[in-house]
């Protein structure tokens, strides 16, 4: 589930103080967007219209707080995009039929690099195991996903923690007409990144050939997922 606010992070926390097998996440969003977006002008609150919505900024620290020390499990991006200019609108006259959503999977790993690590908020194993070695134990996927070991996929990114990039949607490279993060400029970014071993991405460029995705069946919930056999 997504958890947004500090009334949800409490029980969580609670329950996994006495040891209850409970997982939560949070999303890259809910750590950045506020209410007070929800009122920019020209329908501009719309890019926000998500579920949860965005809450006070006073729960920002308290998520961080919890995805430190293991309060919650994972940070998601939910991504649901959903152009702005011609989607978006559909609710310009009625709210419940603003197309419910926000992208952000590309940003993700940005985001909570240079506002997690960058300040301290996280350590960098942390990082990795917010976003990548919880959510793979979480689905099945650990320990062909999420870790670099024998026999595991070799999915990985090579990752420059001083590359400077600015967010926004001129540069991104989703077909979305808005970006959650305009204008943020971040240091650390992907350099190459490799899918079973092959390059998929090098810089900013997209060089893997088509067809390099591949449907893995996950194991049941708490179950390991076999490694490749050489």
């Amino acid at each position: 589930m997504h958890v947004s606010c500090e009334e949800a992070v409490a029980p969580v926390a609670r329950a996994r103080a006495r040891g209850w097998r409970t997982w939560a996440e949070t999303c890259t969003q809910y750590l950045f967007v506020d209410e007070t977006m929800l009122d920019e002008d020209d329908f501009g609150g719309a890019k926000y219209v998500f579920t949860p919505p965005p809450r006070h900024r006073d729960n920002q620290e308290r998520l961080w707080h919890a995805i430190a020390t293991g309060a919650l499990s994972a940070v998601s991006s939910d991504h649901c995009p959903f152009n702005w200019r011609t989607q978006k609108v559909l609710g310009r006259d009625d709210f419940s039929k603003i197309p419910n959503g926000a992208p952000g999977v590309e940003n993700r790993l940005q985001m909570l690099h240079h506002f997690g690590v960058r300040t301290g908020r996280l350590t960098p194993s942390k990082w990795v195991e917010l976003c990548c070695t919880s959510p793979a134990r979480l689905f099945g996927l650990f320990p062909r996903k999420g870790t670099l070991a024998i026999g595991s996929d070799a999915d990985i990114v090579v990752w420059d923690p001083d590359k400077p990039v600015t967010l926004s949607a001129a540069s991104h490279h989703s077909n979305i007409d808005y970006n959650l993060f305009e204008g943020t400029e971040v240091l650390g970014s992907p350099e190459v990144v490799l899918v079973r071993g092959q390059v998929v991405v090098d810089g900013d460029e997209l060089v893997g050939p088509p067809g390099t995705g591949r449907f893995v069946r996950r194991a049941r919930f708490g179950a390991e997922l076999p490694v490749a056999v050489a």
